[in-house]
């Protein structure tokens, strides 16, 4: 398989997952992206279209740290991260979105990150 295969594969499973797993008001969507290099995480309201709450790699807060760890420790710096702004947020419960890629290295890193910072999924 190619590089462009596996992007669509990705996509099939994600709109697959989607279509099953709604963000509301009460549990919004802990979505997760993963690129190259970086990872993102958003907490999303399905019902309005809002985005709640952000973190990647890239964020001010974290990028000093990230520069010298590995992929996955990075993973649980941005599940920390996103983890404590969403409860900053009053946002005690989600419903996690792996966005396609399987529950494994860096998107099982930041889940187990969000979780023992205090998200509950």
């Amino acid at each position: 398989m190619g590089k462009s295969e596996v992007r669509i594969a990705r996509q099939r499973r994600h709109h697959r997952v989607r279509a099953k797993v709604e963000g509301t008001a009460s549990r919004p969507r802990l979505c997760v992206f993963r690129s190259l290099n970086h990872i993102y995480a958003q907490v999303i309201n399905d019902e309005q279209g809002h985005t709640l709450v952000t973190a990647s790699t890239l964020d001010p807060e974290i990028k000093s740290e990230t520069d010298s760890k590995a992929k996955s420790a990075q993973a649980q710096l941005v599940g920390s991260l996103v983890a404590k702004r969403a409860l900053d947020n009053g946002i005690k419960e989600v419903v996690f979105d792996r966005g396609g890629y399987q529950y494994h290295g860096r998107v099982k890193s930041l889940a187990e990150a969000a979780r023992q910072a205090g998200l509950k999924f």
